[in-house]
């Protein structure tokens, strides 16, 4: 009986498994077929390929090319490996997305941690109601605040420049500051008090003792930051207007509105790839500690 239970379990998430990664495995056929065989994988699955013949792998080239180009009002700018011989663009997008990304990264394991630390370790008046208040932001859903916070950047002169993308990232997020908080939580207060013995202040204390004691809680905020900073959309797309700025996710919007047509469908999903390979491997290297992030807000504190 146990086994037959420990059978249905396995079948069951084996079958779960196989439909998550079921768009994984048709968008890298795409990518991976000819123009024909893409439009019939969009059209209808009766002359479909699930395993290209002829895998097209200069399809990939052609994308990354394609996302350097832009069409404008003044220009019109046809697809031709002429017009698309410049790799300029992807690579300013690519160099815009990970400058992001590394930047926000930073600025949330510094901020939340020393937040967290403050609300953990330091006592003071109203420090419950200022964390009861910091939890409730995570209730307010991010298009209440948008318009203030873009008339805010706006009056600032920050538009169509990476701070508003960045510096937000340097004031904490309510999420990763309660996960630090929890995590600072349990550190025995001996061992800080054995650094103020020494002669070390709060901040030397949070940098040179407690820091370096929560890399479990830095991976799992590097990984989220990194995940929803580089899939982020809504952030370029309001912010950013010259298309130096762009960021990978806008730059591949732009290729989807002028080349988004059934016959260049191949160079889409290989755009959409390539874009997407950096989070599958960051899952697949750092898979335990996402299961690590279940439990460190179950934490009592």
């Amino acid at each position: 009986m146990r086994g037959l239970q420990k059978f249905i379990i396995y079948f069951l998430l084996t079958l779960g498994g196989l439909v998550l990664l079921f768009p994984l495995w048709w968008m890298v056929t795409i990518s991976l077929s000819n123009p024909e065989e893409a439009m019939a994988g969009t059209t209808g699955y009766e002359s479909f390929k699930w395993i290209p013949e002829h895998p097209q792998w200069e399809n990939f080239g052609e994308s990354l090319k394609g996302l350097g180009v832009v069409t404008t009002q003044t220009e019109k700018i046809t697809y031709s490996k002429k017009v698309i011989g410049n790799w300029t663009g992807f690579a300013d997008s690519l160099a815009n997305s990970v400058v992001i990304t590394i930047c926000t990264i930073i600025g949330q394991v510094l901020s939340c941690s020393l937040v967290g630390y403050a609300f953990a370790r330091l006592r003071f008046r109203g420090s419950r109601t200022a964390f009861t208040l910091m939890l409730s932001t995570m209730m307010l859903p991010a298009q209440v605040t948008m318009i203030p916070v873009f008339l805010l950047f706006r009056s600032l002169g920050w538009v169509d420049t990476m701070l508003p993308l960045i510096i937000p990232s340097f004031f904490g997020s309510a999420f990763f500051i309660f996960l630090f908080r929890q995590f600072y939580s349990q550190i025995p207060q001996d061992l800080l008090d054995a650094g103020k013995i020494d002669g070390a202040g709060n901040i030397k204390i949070w940098w040179s003792i407690l820091l370096p004691m929560t890399k479990p809680v830095i991976a799992i905020t590097a990984i989220f930051t990194f995940l929803g900073s580089w899939n982020d959309f809504m952030g370029p797309l309001i912010y950013l207007n010259s298309t130096d700025n762009f960021t990978l996710a806008v730059a591949l919007n732009s290729f989807k509105i002028q080349f988004g047509n059934p016959t260049q469908v191949h160079l889409l999903m290989a755009a959409s790839l390539v874009t997407v390979i950096p989070c599958v491997l960051l899952f697949f290297f750092a898979q335990r500690y996402f299961i690590q992030g279940l439990n460190v807000g179950a934490i009592k504190g």
